[in-house]
């Protein structure tokens, strides 16, 4: 088992690839908004394409860095039902409620965060 890391080489690292996917989503977001418009069916499809990929890509990384974050740095009592919540609940809900109750307190150095390294 590989040592914890130090709280903001843990955060660089993910908050790195949450930056790099948003930029993409940015880029993408054009592409978005000219697929809803141009008439040819080749071109639209291809538009639709590029901003989903961008979309998905966010999409992916709001939800996979919580469950890396339980995995690596969960600090709490409830491993095994935040385990099961964030794997098996399908919606999201639970991904966007770790994110505040530990990713964030994590990076606010907060709660049971605060002795972590």
């Amino acid at each position: 088992m590989k040592p914890i890391q130090n709280r903001d080489e843990w955060f660089a690292e993910k908050f790195g690839w949450l930056k790099t996917a948003f930029k993409v989503f940015l880029i993408s977001l054009p592409f978005g908004i000219l697929a809803a418009f141009v008439k040819m069916q080749i071109v639209r499809t291809i538009c639709f394409i590029a901003f989903f990929i961008g979309f998905a890509w966010l999409l992916i990384m709001l939800c996979y860095i919580p469950i890396i974050h339980w995995k690596d740095r969960y600090a709490g009592q409830k491993t095994n039902l935040w385990g099961f919540f964030l794997v098996f609940e399908t919606s999201g809900w639970s991904k966007i409620f770790y994110w505040f109750m530990h990713v964030l307190k994590d990076k606010n150095i907060d709660g049971p965060y605060s002795k972590l390294p």
